[in-house]
Formats: C-alpha cells, sequence, structure tokens
C-alpha cells in the first residue's frame, strides 16, 4: 500500500510540473502569432479615449464601456464603476445608470443594491475599441437594431 501511495504521488507531482509546460507551448492565439500569455491584457492593447457610445449590435447585447477602465478596482468590498453609475449618483455624473434588471437574484427577487451575479461589470461589459477582428466572419447586426 505504501508502494502504491509513492508512486500516486511520484505520478501527480509529474503531472503537475509537466502538464502546464506542455499546454503552454501548443495554446496559440486566434493570430497565430505567439502563445497565449494569461488573461492581461498585453502591452500591445491601446487604451481608448472616451468616446461615445457604439450601437449595439444584437438584442440582449451588453452595452460597451465608452471610457478607459484602466486602473479600476472591482473587489468584493468596491466597485469603482458605481462611484458614476449607481442610481443615486447619476444625476451629479451625467452617466447612465445601471439597469433595474441588475438588482434582481436568478430567482427574479429584487433587491436593494447590485445582485452579486451582477457585480463586477467587466465579466459582460468591455470597454470598446476600434480593434481589427481576430477572424473573419459575416455576423450581420440584429434587423431591429439597423438604423
Amino acid at each position: 500500500m505504501k508502494k502504491l501511495m509513492t508512486m500516486l504521488a511520484l505520478f501527480m507531482s509529474f503531472c503537475m510540473v509537466c502538464a502546464p509546460m506542455a499546454q503552454a507551448e501548443t495554446m496559440k492565439s486566434l493570430r497565430g502569432s505567439e502563445a497565449v500569455k494569461g488573461d492581461a491584457p498585453s502591452e500591445n492593447y491601446r487604451w481608448e479615449k472616451d468616446r461615445k457610445p457604439l450601437p449595439r449590435q444584437f438584442v440582449q447585447q451588453p452595452p460597451l464601456i465608452p471610457h478607459t477602465t484602466k486602473g479600476y478596482l472591482i473587489t468584493k468590498e468596491f466597485n469603482k464603476c458605481l462611484d458614476c453609475h449607481s442610481w443615486d449618483r447619476t444625476a451629479d455624473t451625467g452617466a447612465t445608470k445601471v439597469s433595474i434588471t441588475h438588482f434582481k437574484t436568478r430567482g427574479g427577487t429584487e433587491l436593494t443594491n447590485i445582485s452579486p451575479r451582477r457585480y463586477f461589470c467587466q465579466q459582460c461589459h468591455v470597454p470598446q475599441t476600434d480593434a481589427k477582428p481576430l477572424v473573419g466572419n459575416t455576423f450581420k447586426p440584429a434587423d431591429g437594431l439597423v438604423k
């Protein structure tokens, strides 16, 4: 039994060390130019200047963020976005109010504050940018959204 446990421990150690190395070598970006280096924006990412929001392309699309979010702090104790977008601050800031849908639980119960599942804004909302597509596509906006 002791020998089996030792062998299992050695095998697991090998897997923990070697598997991530092998995976990193085979992962490529969609552009195919370099290996993926994690979730952090690369040094080539260009933060856009503030501008008017871009139109939505499909019915349930979360609005894009029309300003930089560089350095915005969002933790479980603090959300920088709510400094301007909370309902009690929008009159002073001129920012768009957080949608009423963000105050409901998954079961539909209305809350007095932002729902925990909607609290981390950049899970759905991303800064807009004029980036070239990673791959070609033939997407067309929803007919009801075309002006």
